[in-house]
């Protein structure tokens, strides 16, 4: 890459971390928070609407929550990431079971790879990243830079 096509973003020590799960791995994901409440309650949570609201209800830790993932809550938390609002997604997906809005799961992922942000798609994964020495440091990366992304691409149409 050229100079100027990367910039770098800081992810600072405090995380906004979106919580996310299908039907299936909701209890999962429930005994995860609980395992982790103590890391868990130094940093900013969301959540797809009733992921958010079972780990809030069952954990007692403060989750935002955004639509169901079938209602828009996928997108929602990808557009978080585009606005640099969001860290970091623990998404315990169910890789067996077919899921009406595949289309927006995917859309999420590839969302946080443009974004370069860490996504844990199972609790192996999720473990590794929140036992990271980075959960409690700043975490510099980078990321393309859409501003000279977009001018290179209207001078070049």
């Amino acid at each position: 890459m050229f100079e100027n096509e990367k910039i770098s973003m800081v992810i600072g020590r405090q995380k906004n971390i979106a919580l996310i799960a299908h039907d299936s791995k909701k209890h999962d994901m429930i005994d995860w928070c609980k395992k982790n409440k103590a890391i868990l309650e130094r940093h900013f949570l969301c959540g797809t609407g009733t992921t958010a609201r079972m780990v809030a209800e069952e954990t007692g830790l403060p989750v935002r929550g955004y639509n169901s993932g079938p209602l828009g809550g996928d997108q929602q938390i990808g557009a978080r990431i585009v606005d640099g609002k969001i860290d970091l997604v623990i998404f315990f997906s169910d890789p067996l079971a077919a899921q009406p809005h595949d289309p927006d799961v995917k859309a999420l992922l590839r969302i946080a790879q443009v974004y370069d942000i860490p996504i844990a798609n199972n609790r192996a994964t999720a473990d590794f990243v929140i036992t990271s020495e980075f959960m409690n440091n700043e975490y510099t990366h980078d990321i393309i830079n859409f501003r000279k992304n977009i001018e290179d691409r209207a001078n070049t149409l």
